[in-house]
């Protein structure tokens, strides 16, 4: 039972990942509009342009496919854990705890932390 819930929460994780980064990259769905002068325009207006957020979603990507697979699960945590917490800052503190129930992000938080609680023995291994 423990394996299963494993592979489903890192088939589900890695999916999320793998179709916003996917999204992004074949211009697919609208292309979001904020409010002019917000703090989340101007953190777009700095993201977007320079290329980070091609890095960004790079990782989001490569990481989305790594987790899914059991062999390399836990790389992928590794690439997706800054991400996961950027994603979480942003909503903090860009739009002032506006978004933090969102379902999408609340998956991601539930499936990531259950993958890391899974692994937690081969992590603790790093910091040895």
């Amino acid at each position: 039972m423990k394996k299963r819930l494993a592979i489903a929460a890192s088939i589900i994780l890695g999916l999320m990942f793998v179709f916003a980064s996917g999204m992004y990259f074949l211009k697919l769905g609208p292309k979001p509009n904020f409010p002019v002068g917000s703090p989340i325009a101007h953190f777009m207006a700095a993201f977007g342009p320079t290329g980070y957020l091609d890095f960004v979603k790079t990782f989001e990507l490569t990481g989305g496919i790594l987790v899914m697979f059991p062999r390399t699960r836990n790389f992928g945590l590794l690439l997706l854990g800054p991400v996961i917490i950027n994603i979480i800052a942003f909503h903090t503190f860009i739009t002032r705890g506006h978004g933090l129930l969102n379902p999408m992000l609340d998956i991601i938080m539930v499936c990531a932390l259950y993958l890391f609680w899974d692994a937690r023995k081969q992590f603790a291994a790093l910091l040895k």
